[in-house]
């Protein structure tokens, strides 16, 4: 009888871990942000298209995070065009 109920035990442990941690679709709609202002709260650094841009206005105070949705549907605050949109 403790065989069985440590068990169910575990294969209940286990499914909670895969269907807690399932991963979000990776073509789930990134978010748009009205201005750089509320980009700058939650990625101090801007958002990059790819990790291989380069900045054109020099040195920054912060790295970038890197998205590709997420940059695409912001790209109307990347005012330099260097696909870094609203770096600091």
């Amino acid at each position: 009888m403790k065989k069985i109920s440590f068990a169910i035990m575990s294969f209940m442990l286990a499914l909670s871990f895969t269907i807690g941690s399932a991963p979000a679709p990776a073509d789930a709609a990134a978010k748009t942000y009205k201005n750089c202002t509320e980009i700058n709260k939650v990625y101090k650094g801007g958002i990059a298209r790819t990790s291989k841009v380069k900045n054109k206005g020099g040195k920054t105070k912060y790295k970038p995070f890197v998205s590709k949705a997420l940059y695409d549907a912001n790209k109307k605050s990347d005012r330099d065009k260097d696909l870094i949109a609203c770096e600091r």
